[in-house]
C-alpha cells in the first residue's frame, strides 16, 4: 500500500520584463523571505513547493523563473512548451512593463500550443504605491479582456503571493479533472505524483512531518 506524497506535478513558468520582481515573488512563495537585493536572473532558475489544492489533495509546483532580458528570450522560449501554467508579471511602478504584457502573452501562447495552459496576470510591487504608474483597474481590465485571473502582489509585504499561486494551482487541477488538460507522453506540463510506502508516511506523521518541498 502506498500513500501519495503529491497527486500531480504542475510545471509553471514566470515571465515578464526584467526587474519586475519575478525572482522575489518566487523566493517569498517558497521560502517566506523578501530579498531587497535581488540580482537579475541569468537564463532560468528553478524553485519547487507542495501546495494543497483541496482538502487531502496536494500537488507539487515546479516553478521556473525566467530572465526578462531580450538576449535570454531564446532560452525562455524553450521552456514554454513544457509548462501548464504561466504567470505574466509586470511592475505597477514601471508602465513599460505593463505595456509589454500583450507581447509576453502572445509569445507564450504561440510557443505553448498545441498544449493548453492556465494564465494569470500579476501586477507586482503593489507596496510601491507612491510610484504607481499603472492603476489596479488597468491591470484588471487587461486580464478580463483576455479571460484571465488578476492579482496585485508584493513580495515585500506578502500581499496576494500565496493567493495567486493557490489560484493557478487550483485552476490547473480543476482543468485536469474536467479533462481540458491531460497527462500526455513527452509533455512535462503535468505529471503523475510520486508515492512512498504507507508505513513510512505513518511514521513521518507520528514524528510531526507536515510539509515536503
Amino acid at each position: 500500500m502506498c500513500d501519495p506524497i503529491f497527486e500531480y506535478q504542475f510545471r509553471l513558468i514566470l515571465i515578464g520584463d526584467s526587474t519586475v520582481g519575478k525572482s522575489s515573488l518566487l523566493r517569498y512563495f517558497t521560502d517566506g523571505k523578501f530579498d531587497e537585493a535581488c540580482d537579475p536572473t541569468v537564463g532560468v532558475d528553478f524553485y519547487a513547493r507542495l501546495m494543497e489544492v483541496k482538502p487531502g489533495v496536494r500537488v507539487k509546483l515546479q516553478l521556473w523563473d525566467t530572465a526578462g532580458q531580450e538576449r535570454f528570450r531564446s532560452i525562455t522560449r524553450s521552456y514554454y512548451r513544457n509548462s501548464v501554467g504561466v504567470m505574466i508579471v509586470y511592475d505597477i511602478s514601471k508602465r513599460s512593463s505593463f505595456e509589454n504584457l500583450k507581447d509576453w502573452y502572445e509569445e507564450a501562447r504561440e510557443h505553448i500550443e498545441p498544449h493548453k495552459a492556465i494564465f494569470v496576470i500579476l501586477g507586482h510591487k503593489a507596496d510601491n504605491e507612491e510610484k504607481r504608474q499603472v492603476t489596479h483597474r488597468e491591470g484588471k481590465r487587461f486580464a478580463e479582456m483576455h479571460g484571465l485571473k488578476f492579482f496585485e502582489t508584493s513580495a515585500k509585504t506578502g500581499q496576494n503571493v500565496e493567493e495567486s499561486f493557490a489560484q493557478i494551482a487550483r485552476d490547473t487541477y480543476q482543468h485536469l479533472q474536467d479533462g481540458h488538460i491531460r497527462i500526455e507522453p513527452g509533455w512535462d506540463g503535468v505529471k503523475a505524483g510520486f508515492a512512498r510506502p504507507k508505513e513510512t508516511v505513518q511514521l513521518a506523521e507520528a514524528e510531526g512531518e507536515t510539509r515536503c518541498c
